[in-house]
């Protein structure tokens, strides 16, 4: 029996908020930008079962490329600096199927 997923795309956004000061993805309008993707997905009618789920997450431990999302199944890491790069990832990956190369993670950044 082949099983398919719930979800097309998973989109998780950090929005960890670090209580000693140390930067963090929520010092950097991660939170705006959840906002703004979960609207963007919603009016783009990508939202829901077969479709995308965005999803808030605590620490993804990549707090370097922050503010930072990550997209399944594929696994594509994103900084996500403003809304024109989530309406990017928007279209390009989550409508679309094609990663934005710009702005895709270093493999090597981390916390």
């Amino acid at each position: 029996m082949t099983q398919t997923s719930y979800y097309k795309h998973h989109i998780f956004f950090c929005l960890n908020q670090r209580e000693n000061g140390q930067d963090c993805c929520a010092n950097h309008g991660a939170q705006e930008a959840f906002d703004h993707c979960k609207a963007q997905v919603k009016a783009a009618g990508l939202a829901g079962v077969g479709g995308v789920r965005v999803n808030k997450a605590g620490c993804l431990d990549r707090c370097a490329g922050g503010p930072v999302a990550v997209v399944y199944p594929e696994g594509v890491w994103y900084t996500v600096m403003d809304k024109s790069d989530v309406n990017e990832i928007v279209e390009s990956h989550l409508k679309n199927g094609q990663v934005v190369e710009r702005l895709v993670v270093p493999a090597h950044v981390g916390r």
